[in-house]
């Protein structure tokens, strides 16, 4: 399986928020240190506000902040919303599969699916981002 360019940004912004202490980057500087484009990275902040995870002051003084909600968030909840719900794979649609009334794939992959995301659950922001990993977080892009 392969996440999304915006789960993994999503993933790693929460990781490096969750490092920073007190300090408060702009989205335009968090795109710029993940090297991604800043409307990338607008989306995804934006989503991860909208989930509660960080907190986003504009003007003067203001940035990103990872909330407490964040801090303790699961990794599997944030991946499953960032990647969805849907199959692994398309059996419907513009073409539909010929196996599709008697596949016993498409329920294999949906369980594996589902242990993917399971296997994330216990996990949360602060866990991942504990050392070792967090000195590295703190070398991306420029240092706060």
């Amino acid at each position: 399986m392969r996440l999304l360019r915006s789960t993994d940004l999503a993933l790693r912004l929460l990781m490096r928020l969750a490092v920073l202490g007190d300090a408060t980057p702009t989205t335009r500087e968090v795109a710029a240190d993940m090297e991604v484009p800043y409307t990338h990275a607008a989306k995804v902040v934006a989503e991860l506000q909208h989930m509660g995870l960080v907190d986003a002051r504009r003007g003067r003084g203001g940035g990103l902040t990872l909330s407490d909600k964040g801090r303790t968030a699961s990794v599997g909840t944030i991946v499953r919303a960032f990647e969805g719900e849907g199959d692994v794979v398309e059996c419907e649609g513009d073409h539909p599969c010929p196996l599709n009334s008697a596949c016993r794939l498409r329920g294999a992959l949906r369980r594996a699916q589902e242990a993917f995301f399971a296997s994330l659950d216990p996990l949360t922001v602060a866990d991942v981002s504990a050392d070792p990993t967090g000195p590295l977080l703190l070398q991306i892009g420029r240092a706060p």
